[in-house]
């Protein structure tokens, strides 16, 4: 199988254990005894922050013991959690399932982007990278479509026996494939090191100020649609769907980020980005326009990812691992401080003002990107005046 398919199948498999339990939570919680479904988005919340313990202290393990190695033991890691989760009969036990398959997520991702930057043939970096990414997309198809489906015909035990199954497929693949990488350098970095790394705290800075506006707006998306507008529940869950089909199809676009480079690209991009939040703020009231506009927004965030994953792996490559792993981190923070701030604005303002708070967000990134691409003019300028 093509290295690249089974680092994008491998991104859909912990993406969608990411997004699969608020589909499904009151039948989960119907088969626990004494839970409800706050109770099972517990779970949920523990993934996360197991994630991101995970992403500052294993992450950097990657680099010492070789990124391909590392994303074996995080799969070998995540069937278990899954295992668990499927066979669960008491909130506890799912508890625990999620908790190591956020300890198995934190060293996978890392692991995966640095092996997309690895396999990538040079001057294709960008376009290798946006299809290991779409990933995501089925993760957003996969774990907020089917597993719905899956839950209502058949049981919700079956979501996480398909995951643990794929993994255990993806496993043999990844034995068998022939995914290279640069011989490990046998050290492992610490991320309070990393983090003096020249270029990277203001890239830290855009992944912050970009996680916040998604992770901030996705959240209350739903409940926007359902109980502001009054769209019936399978009608709203389109928006996810169109966002993900968004985030897919404008993978062909990424070559044009390989062709012009990630610092000329940045300011449009994230223009672009804060500009599709101003729309989502404008559509508000019109409930199929917004779903439908969800294809913009998911397509400029595709390629905003796109960009500041490539610049992290650009930095340093002998500290891929450590580095990303800080993106992991500074990702599952921002996501925390994001839904947490952005309930409070749309609780008392609704969700035209915090899709305005996304674009707030949005703009220091923006104007970031902008300074970074004048200093590269300024640059090329300089360097062509003494070389003419």
């Amino acid at each position: 199988m093509n290295p690249v398919w089974l680092l994008m199948l491998g991104i859909s498999i912990v993406g969608s254990n990411s997004l699969v339990l608020s589909p499904i939570a009151t039948d989960v919680a119907a088969s626990l005894p004494r839970s409800s479904a706050t109770d099972v988005m517990f779970a949920s919340a523990v993934y996360g922050a197991a994630t991101a313990i995970s992403a500052l202290t294993l992450a950097p393990k990657a680099d010492q013991i070789g990124l391909r190695r590392a994303l074996f033991l995080a799969l070998v890691g995540l069937c278990f959690a899954m295992a668990i989760c499927a066979s669960a009969t008491a909130l506890l036990v799912l508890i625990v399932g999620q908790a190591l398959a956020g300890l198995a997520a934190g060293l996978a991702l890392p692991a995966i982007y640095g092996l997309a930057a690895e396999i990538a043939p040079k001057g294709r970096e960008s376009e290798t990278l946006g299809k290991v990414l779409t990933g995501w997309t089925l993760s957003l198809v996969a774990g907020v479509s089917l597993s719905a489906i899956l839950t209502e015909f058949l049981h919700w035990r079956i979501v996480f026996v398909i995951l643990g199954g794929t993994g255990l497929i993806l496993l043999v693949a990844l034995r068998r494939s022939e995914v290279t990488e640069t011989q490990p350098n046998g050290e492992a970095t610490l991320p309070l090191e990393a983090i003096r790394i020249t270029g990277l705290p203001p890239i830290l800075l855009s992944v912050a100020c970009y996680m916040a506006a998604f992770y901030g707006l996705y959240a209350y998306l739903g409940t926007h649609l359902t109980q502001a507008l009054g769209i019936r529940t399978g009608i709203a869950g389109l928006a996810a769907l169109s966002y993900g089909v968004g985030f897919g199809i404008v993978a062909p676009l990424d070559r044009l980020i390989d062709r012009y480079g990630a610092t000329k690209s940045a300011p449009i991009v994230f223009a672009t980005l804060l500009f599709a939040y101003i729309g989502l703020s404008a559509l508000a009231p019109f409930g199929m326009a917004l779903i439908v506009f969800c294809i913009a927004w998911g397509a400029a965030n595709h390629l905003g990812l796109n960009i500041l994953v490539g610049q992290l792996t650009a930095l340093s490559p002998g500290q891929r691992a450590t580095i990303l792993g800080l993106y992991s981190a500074v990702t599952y923070a921002a996501m925390f401080v994001g839904t947490t701030v952005f309930k409070v604005v749309f609780e008392a303002f609704g969700f035209s003002t915090i899709a305005l708070l996304s674009a707030a967000c949005i703009a220091p990134a923006t104007l970031g990107a902008v300074r970074r691409h004048y200093r590269l003019a300024k640059t090329d300028v300089r360097q062509n005046a003494e070389n003419g």
